[in-house]
């Protein structure tokens, strides 16, 4: 009987890969724990942490058949931490970012772009990361211009649901709207998606 012949590299890679899965979930979990405990609203929290639990769901079942880079996984887990974040807060009231906002003498808190530019940049990884190994499009040119269309049309469902949420609850959305307002939110978050999906370019 013959056995498959396992070496150190494939221990040593197979080690790596399990540390780097140990290290995102107890990120994640711990985030996750602290992000819902005492937030300025469970309504709130649960509107701004839906897409972070959604995307947890999504990579556990396709881990195995199709895995991400390190990258685009360390990139989802950065997002996951500012829904987080802007879920315990609100996005209007993160206090890190009134610091900011009190030194660079800014009319609001910007934390919410922060949000916006992440929900461009992230998924335009995750696309080009898919389109790439799958060979959807053949050229740079077309590689971009499905990517960014890609992030435009993200941005924009998730707009239409803040839309859909702000006409069910009426006032009790405002936390999850923010301090702009939907219509300026919703020019705001077209915006700074854009420019995380643009800022492919350069790659």
């Amino acid at each position: 009987m013959r056995f498959p012949l396992v070496t150190a590299s494939h221990e040593s890679a197979a080690s790596k890969n399990f540390d780097m899965r140990f290290v995102w979930l107890a990120t994640y979990f711990a985030a996750l724990v602290w992000s819902a405990v005492n937030p300025h609203d469970y309504f709130t929290w649960f509107l701004e942490a839906v897409p972070a639990l959604i995307a947890l769901a999504v990579l556990a079942a396709t881990h195995k058949r199709f895995p991400l880079t390190p990258v685009a996984y360390t990139l989802i887990l950065i997002h996951c931490l500012i829904l987080f974040v802007g879920a315990h807060y609100t996005y209007a009231a993160v206090d890190i970012f009134k610091w900011v906002r009190d030194f660079f003498a800014w009319q609001r808190n910007n934390y919410d772009k922060l949000g916006h530019f992440a929900q461009g940049f992230v998924p335009a990884i995750i696309a080009r990361e898919i389109f790439i190994r799958n060979h959807v499009v053949n050229g740079r040119a077309w590689l971009n211009l499905f990517v960014i269309s890609i992030c435009l049309a993200f941005s924009a469902l998730y707009e239409l649901f803040e839309w859909g949420v702000a006409v069910a609850t009426g006032d009790s959305a405002e936390s999850f709207l923010g301090t702009p307002g939907l219509y300026v939110g919703y020019a705001i978050g077209h915006g700074d998606g854009a420019d995380g999906g643009a800022s492919l370019w350069s790659f």
